[in-house]
């Protein structure tokens, strides 16, 4: 046992393969996120800068207004490598949500890689760069962490750790916040007529 891990260390392909493995023990539904016991914290710091993967600013500020599910990963985390076929399975279910978007933050020092392994996999959702850093709101003491927001700028989830995100009850959690945004939307504009 000791030589075949020693073997995959050394060859790099510990991360990998542990992240495959892991990924399998989250399909079983073990890990999921626990919606009911998120509380609300503080409001969401919309101050930030990332890179898009064809080198463009991003500016977090752009996002007020909409639902948003971010996580934080990195290539050399097998537990982000692990959830990430699970992200990208829910994110093709919502993707066509007007009010609801996907930010996945690369934390690598080397973009180039989390751009390979994104490539490479064929994942759909849309990955960023944390070139210019992390501001409070994105500050954590591990990843893979997940956290959403609500239109208003709340925090409404937080997850330090793995989960399989591609469960119903997340998928209607996320739709029930993007469209309650455009609930209010509607209701404004009538009140506006």
């Amino acid at each position: 046992m000791l030589s075949v891990l020693a073997i995959l260390y050394f060859t790099g392909w510990i991360t990998p393969v542990m992240g495959g493995l892991q990924s399998l023990v989250l399909a079983t539904g073990i890990f999921k996120p626990d919606i009911e016991t998120t509380t609300s914290v503080p409001n969401f710091d919309y101050n930030g800068l990332f890179t898009s993967v064809n080198g463009e600013p991003v500016n977090l500020d752009s996002y007020k207004g909409k639902t948003l599910f971010i996580n934080l990963w990195a290539t050399w985390c097998p537990p982000c490598r692990a959830e990430m076929p699970h992200i990208a399975d829910l994110y093709k279910k919502v993707e066509g949500e007007e009010n609801l978007e996907f930010l996945m933050i690369a934390l690598d020092e080397d973009f180039e890689k989390s751009k390979k392994y994104i490539r490479d996999k064929q994942f759909p959702f849309p990955v960023f760069h944390a070139s210019h850093g992390l501001n409070s709101s994105l500050q954590s003491q591990s990843i893979p962490t997940t956290l959403v927001v609500d239109p208003s700028g709340k925090i409404v989830f937080y997850h330090e750790g793995m989960s399989n995100f591609n469960t119903k009850t997340f998928e209607d959690f996320l739709v029930g916040l993007a469209n309650t945004r455009r609930v209010g939307e509607e209701s404004h504009l009538s009140v506006k007529r």
